[in-house]
């Protein structure tokens, strides 16, 4: 079966792709696999060279790279041009640190030396999603690749132009061929892929569902995997919170990327006596937000990237309010063309509610009413996922004590979550395991080698054992 780029604006088929066959894919496999074994040999210098043209190309080809991101899974344009910009400064990043980051290490041992190193493991197979196309696969690209791995990409098949055009700029910018392949082909493939010799481990950043699959088959064949899969972030305002500032940084903390994030707080718990006073400010603030055309540059909100995202969105929102949740904004469909949802809050929301159990991946708030601190930090625990967590509070003493008792990857103290390169990225519970980023995420796709140098033998008693 064909695989189709659709505008998710306007429905509208951009492109279509043959899926590759079996030859296309042991090629992309064997120039992968074979390329490594040069690639591993380069100095951190050679490296950082490629990735610093690979930043300029992003740089000079950023509005057109945006472009292409936004027609295939509709997140306006001002963000896309952002990520593309995100991508290359994680380029630079790694570029300059990587040497630093997998320096080898002096370890203390009953040996005249013994130390740590870190070496390559091979050809990195990266399953990839589509709501942040292109940083995703930089966010693990940089650093495994400056580590001395080769990958190969499996994108998801709504975003293959996407997929063509990152394979394109790693040759464009003059690394050697087959240091990042891409290969198009469904997700029934998977299987076949994590399973073959030449990939000797592999990341996914996507749902729970592919994730334990993932796993499974990445266990059966005892391969290393990292993966950064779901979030119902929380994210929680207590009674001494800047309510101006916690409601207006919420608006742009939920419905970023259309709502379609992982790290995106879902759940917002706020305290009692300050509810009402944060919900109003949150609905008002929210329905400030401008939805249409996403190549429009004053539009705050496209459609959800697929028909049936949207679908599984509406379900939730209306099984919730069958529940007992109340409408406080939004709730609809906009317009007949196109994968168009309104921002939409629901208030009254109760554990036991679908959009307080589920991610929900689009532009839909859950706001939770807590008794007290104590609760608050319940309700943000009650949840399968573990990703990030949101805290607004004015006392940082406090809230420095609360945090680690959050059961989440990251804590954001009076702001909202997002991925850095210089911070480690990753979840607990459902929300997977493994970390990206920082020099934490560097070193997960490298064979951690001990070396140990015994004490030198003495001529005299070498002759004797002579």
């Amino acid at each position: 079966m064909s695989i189709q780029s659709i505008n998710p604006a306007t429905e509208e088929v951009l492109q279509t792709f043959e899926p590759y066959t079996p030859r296309q894919i042991d090629d992309a496999l064997h120039e992968a696999s074979t390329t490594f074994r040069g690639w591993r040999k380069t100095t951190f210098s050679e490296r950082r060279e490629h990735f610093h043209h690979l930043a300029r190309y992003l740089r000079d080809n950023k509005s057109r790279l945006a472009r292409i991101a936004t027609l295939e899974m509709g997140k306006p344009l001002v963000e896309a041009e952002a990520e593309v910009e995100k991508c290359a400064l994680n380029c630079d990043f790694y570029a300059e640190r990587a040497e630093e980051f997998l320096a080898s290490q002096k370890l203390p041992s009953n040996a005249t030396t013994s130390y740590a190193t870190f070496q390559p493991l091979g050809v990195i197979l990266a399953l990839m999603p589509w709501n942040f196309p292109y940083w995703q696969v930089f966010r693990f690209a940089a650093p495994t690749l400056m580590a001395g791995n080769t990958a190969v990409l499996k994108h998801a098949s709504n975003v293959s132009q996407v997929a063509l055009e990152i394979e394109r700029m790693f040759e464009a910018s003059g690394f050697p061929k087959g240091v990042l392949r891409t290969v198009l082909v469904p997700g029934a493939e998977t299987e076949a892929l994590i399973k073959d010799s030449r990939i000797a481990a592999v990341t996914l950043t996507g749902s729970e569902a592919a994730g334990r699959k993932v796993a499974a088959i990445s266990g059966s064949v005892l391969k290393k995997n990292v993966l950064e899969l779901g979030g119902s972030d929380a994210y929680i305002v207590l009674s001494d919170a800047d309510i101006d500032a916690a409601a207006q940084t919420a608006v742009q903390a939920r419905n970023q990327n259309n709502g379609q994030s992982c790290i995106a707080a879902k759940r917002f718990i706020v305290i009692d006596d300050v509810y009402d006073k944060f919900l109003t400010k949150f609905v008002q603030n929210t329905a400030r937000l401008r939805i249409g055309n996403p190549l429009e540059r004053d539009v705050n909100i496209g459609p959800l990237a697929r028909g049936d995202l949207r679908e599984g969105l509406e379900r939730q929102v209306q099984e919730s309010i069958r529940h007992g949740a109340s409408l406080a904004l939004g709730g609809r469909r906009v317009g007949k063309q196109g994968y168009f949802y309104e921002p939409t809050i629901l208030a009254d929301v109760t554990p036991d509610m679908t959009v307080f159990k589920e991610e929900t991946f689009g532009p839909v708030a859950a706001v939770i009413r807590a008794r007290d601190t104590a609760h608050a930090i319940e309700l943000a625990n009650n949840s399968i996922y573990g990703l990030s967590s949101n805290l607004w509070t004015r006392n940082i003493e406090q809230a420095q004590r609360l945090v680690a008792q959050i059961e989440a990857g990251a804590a954001f103290i009076n702001g909202m979550t997002a991925s850095t390169p210089s911070l480690p990225f990753g979840g607990v519970k459902h929300s997977g395991y493994g970390r990206e980023l920082s020099h934490f995420g560097i070193q997960e796709f490298v064979n951690i080698q001990t070396v140990w140098i015994g004490p030198k033998v003495e001529e005299n008693a070498t002759q004797e054992i002579e």
